[in-house]
């Protein structure tokens, strides 16, 4: 498996676009896809700083975790076997516990995202994930993704 990926490639991967892609690049995904490493730059032209807050741009966390979910779904769909890659899927949010978060993200950081996938279960699966700028913990929580077949109406 190619470890490193760039946006085309997860853009490949992800139904997300712009402005809701929020993950850049993949470092790095484990020879026995259990941990991924996913990067995001975050930049001042980001939709979100017009307004949260404009004389101090905060990355909001609810984007922070949304981004955590976006690289445990690029550790998800690598966890695919091929028969399930042919397959019309998406992976849901499904659940998040224990979120903490621990630093203040502004443009300019680069967020660096750890995933470990636990287990799933029916199509359920459970990842743990971890952001960091610079070394420093700036957010962590347990994320939940359900894959569903998606029917064509």
């Amino acid at each position: 498996m190619n470890k490193q990926q760039t946006i085309n490639d997860i853009m490949r991967l992800l139904p997300h676009r712009y402005p809701f892609l929020l993950i850049d690049r993949v470092l790095e995904i484990s020879d026995d896809l259990t941990t991924g490493r996913v990067l995001k730059n975050v930049t001042a032209n980001e939709p979100q700083f017009t307004g949260h807050f404009p004389e101090y741009p905060v990355m909001p966390g609810v984007l922070i975790i949304e981004a955590m979910a976006q690289a445990c779904a690029v550790l998800a769909m690598a966890r695919l076997t091929p028969e399930q890659r042919e397959e019309k899927a998406l992976f849901f949010f499904a659940g998040i516990d224990g979120a903490r978060f621990k630093k203040v993200v502004v443009p300019g950081d680069q967020l660096i995202f750890d995933c470990k996938y636990i287990k799933d279960r029916a199509g359920i699966c459970w990842y743990e994930a971890k952001a960091t700028v610079d070394g420093q913990l700036a957010c962590e929580a347990k994320l939940m993704c359900a894959r569903r077949v998606v029917k064509d109406e």
